[in-house]
């Protein structure tokens, strides 16, 4: 007995769901956030937040095609390509239209932050979509796409202040939260990426020491975008950080997919913390 046909509203609902819309939303909200705290004109931010918003819909649609024949043989029913939600040329066919969106987008940023958007930020990123995701590095294009997405932000555009390399304090939080982020994105998925030879950083340290390093470095994030810039931190800056706490205690505790959906709360309010900083 064949499968039924999927209807095309449904076909639709798989294309965006292989696409991981919730972090790309995430990611583009936090660049949207720093293009208005780093004074970029209108037209500039929205340009620099459409190139990094596109750019994460590749490296969500370019992991669930490379993923497909793995997510099937685990039985992953949360992925349309797996289950059949969505074929195999209509997601290609999205990942070559966001690819070039992203590409005309992030040079129309200015050639600075295009470049290291698309070499540091997307390359990187993709890096790990083609196998650094089953060596002891998988953490590294996590650290070098978040750690230079600030950079993405503040070398585009050519107005007051562009280009500018971001201080090395925020480098280093957006670097120290994407390692975070990924080691708890992998959490969820420990036994099925064993099964089919995929031995990154976390599984390869295990969940007894992945799940407290990841808080540890939430937390790590957090503190610096609280205390790296000039002068003493605000009294509301405190309860930002006892927020934070929280969800990383959550994130230390919780199970499934919640402990990284907490990760990118904490991206959030991180950013909330460099826009207040100002």
């Amino acid at each position: 007995m064949t499968a039924p046909v999927a209807t095309a509203p449904a076909r639709g609902a798989g294309l965006v769901a292989a696409a991981h819309p919730g972090p790309a939303v995430a990611v583009g909200t936090v660049a949207a956030l720093l293009a208005v705290d780093a004074g970029r004109a209108p037209g500039t931010a929205v340009v620099v937040t459409l190139a990094v918003f596109t750019g994460h819909l590749t490296l969500g649609w370019a992991n669930d095609l490379l993923d497909a024949r793995r997510d099937r043989t685990v039985g992953r029913t949360d992925k349309p390509l797996a289950t059949g939600r969505v074929g195999a040329g209509a997601v290609t066919a999205a990942l070559a239209v966001a690819g070039l969106a992203c590409v005309v987008l992030s040079l129309a940023a200015g050639w600075r932050s295009g470049v290291v958007h698309l070499v540091l930020g997307i390359g990187a990123g993709q890096t790990y979509n083609l196998g650094l995701k089953r060596t002891a590095l998988s953490w590294l294009p996590y650290a070098v796409t978040f750690g230079t997405l600030p950079a993405v932000v503040s070398l585009a555009g050519s107005g007051p202040g562009a280009p500018a390399w971001p201080p090395w304090w925020m480098l280093a939080a957006g670097a120290t939260l994407g390692v975070g982020a990924h080691v708890l994105n992998a959490l969820a998925d420990l036994a099925d990426d064993l099964r089919t030879g995929v031995r990154g950083l976390p599984h390869r340290l295990g969940e007894r020491t992945a799940r407290p390093l990841a808080a540890g470095l939430l937390v790590a994030a957090s503190v610096l975008a609280a205390f790296g810039p000039a002068g003493a931190p605000a009294a509301w800056v405190w309860v930002v950080l006892l927020a934070i706490a929280g969800l990383a205690a959550f994130a230390l505790t919780g199970r499934g997919r919640g402990p990284f959906r907490a990760a990118m709360v904490i991206a959030l309010l991180d950013v909330v913390l460099l826009v207040a900083a100002g």
